[in-house]
């Protein structure tokens, strides 16, 4: 039944019963368009919550990618360090290269943050 039909009919149950019953009558016709107005939104709800799952879960795996990046990109430039300094005296040059890369890489990467 629709919100039109039900107010029909408790407009005319109120008509057939008179006034001594418009209170209950009231009252029921209240009750069954609240269930309905809780039902429309339990239908809405359940439309938006897959969607609202589906972006935290996309959001959560952007994060573990980003922390990805950056601990291999500590791991590297760690190794990249290491063995710059054991071949010795012009790797300062190579070693500022190094880091400047990740850093830019990184940098790069998460300035994408909020794009797409």
């Amino acid at each position: 039944m629709s919100t039109g039909d039900e107010l029909k009919a408790a407009v005319s149950a109120r008509r057939d019963l008179g006034p001594e019953f418009e209170d209950a009558v009231v009252e029921s016709f209240l009750d069954k368009m609240g269930q309905e107005v809780d039902r429309r939104v339990d239908e809405r709800l359940a439309q938006v919550a897959p969607k609202a799952k589906q972006v935290a879960g996309n959001q959560r795996a952007a994060d573990a990618m980003r922390l990805a990046l950056a601990i291999v990109s500590l791991c590297l430039g760690t190794i990249a360090t290491v063995l710059l300094v054991l071949v010795g005296a012009d790797s300062a040059g190579y070693l500022i290269m190094v880091w400047i890369g990740i850093i830019a890489v990184n940098a790069a990467y998460n300035g994408s943050r909020g794009k797409g």
